[in-house]
């Protein structure tokens, strides 16, 4: 029909293409193509600067990373993470700051327990860049 007006369709093939993408997965993405791979929450404010610390080493290795700036508790967050189908969730509290690990929540597997933070920065790093789906 654009044709018969003497004009171009309005979208590229590559954007029409990302909005099949989009529709059809319902934003539920893979690790290496998530906005977000990597939501990192708090349990209070006092364990935030933790928090950012492990956001910039996850975005020194090509993680997008964000940190949760909400004042929600713990619940709400990870049930917003959720909503937002962030594949890695990282809950940051006493006990993870005081051995330098997070606990790890991931979109298909629910709770998968706490994990040295380099090594698993280390670990997503690598997944990302292989195209492959978070495996610890």
């Amino acid at each position: 029909m654009p044709r018969r007006f003497g004009e171009q369709p309005n979208f590229p093939r590559n954007v029409r293409f990302f909005g099949i993408l989009v529709e059809n997965a319902a934003g539920d993405f893979p690790v290496w193509l998530s906005p977000v791979q990597m939501k990192i929450l708090p349990v209070t404010d006092s364990f935030r600067p933790y928090c950012e610390e492990v956001q910039r080493k996850a975005k020194a290795l090509g993680i997008r990373a964000e940190v949760d700036q909400s004042e929600n508790r713990l619940n709400k967050m990870i049930r917003n993470a959720e909503l937002e189908k962030v594949p890695v969730v990282a809950v940051v509290g006493q006990k993870e700051i005081d051995s330098n690990q997070l606990a790890i929540r991931t979109r298909k597997a629910g709770d998968i327990g706490t994990f040295d933070a380099e090594e698993l920065l280390g670990k997503l790093a690598g997944a990302i860049k292989e195209g492959k789906e978070l495996e610890v």
